[in-house]
């Protein structure tokens, strides 16, 4: 008996071995005309595979490009339409640019400290001041998920500081930043078979 995982690995696996095995006898007819028939009873049957996708742009195109990609582009036929190069399949994308710069503090953020930018940026005013609260408040917060014993204002509002580079400074009493509230819960404690089947018995007993 011999297994897939034992067989040549699919080019394209999501269409199964059988649709690959009638591509690979496709590649043996000699009639040319007897080869093209059977190359569109394949993309027929690679169509019906996945009909939910038929109202989607190019299917058809699509289709008669993973023939050709499961016959390895060996497949002497007229093709309906302009088929993908090889070339093109071996083409590596290009690499993403990642920054490379540091998060200063990895608990506040990269994003904290664009917004800290942003509001650096902001005309001078009610709504500016609004923001810088809800910053620093936020930094709390971010804090305190990293560091349960809990912190201070004044260590915030230092570290507002020296992320906006001395553009905002502000003392305790300028700024009162919110309380955060842990809440506790406690846990229930887990019940082995025989207790759960006690508890459900009780329960049936009471109606």
């Amino acid at each position: 008996m011999e297994y897939n995982t034992q067989q040549r690995i699919l080019p394209l696996p999501e269409y199964g071995r059988s649709v690959q095995n009638m591509v690979d006898h496709a590649l043996t007819i000699e009639d040319r005309a007897e080869r093209q028939r059977c190359a569109n009873t394949i993309v027929n049957i690679m169509g019906g595979m996945f009909p939910h996708l038929r109202d989607v742009p190019d299917f058809k195109h699509k289709l008669w490009d993973h023939l050709a990609i499961m016959a390895d582009f060996k497949l002497d036929i007229d093709y309906p339409y302009e088929i993908v190069k090889k070339e093109s399949l071996e083409v590596k994308p290009e690499m993403l640019p990642y920054p490379h710069n540091g998060i200063r503090y990895r608990h506040y953020g990269r994003i904290l400290e664009c917004m800290i930018k942003k509001a650096v940026e902001y005309p001078e005013g009610e709504e500016k001041k609004q923001l810088i609260s809800l910053i620093a408040n936020h930094m709390k917060k971010s804090f305190l998920n990293w560091n349960k014993d809990g912190v201070e204002d004044r260590k915030i509002l230092d570290d507002l500081r020296e992320y906006s580079k001395g553009a905002i400074s502000l003392t305790s009493e300028e700024l009162h930043l919110t309380e955060q509230q842990r809440t506790y819960v406690p846990r229930r404690p887990q019940q082995n078979n025989n207790q759960r089947r006690m508890q459900n018995n009780n329960q049936r007993k009471k109606y």
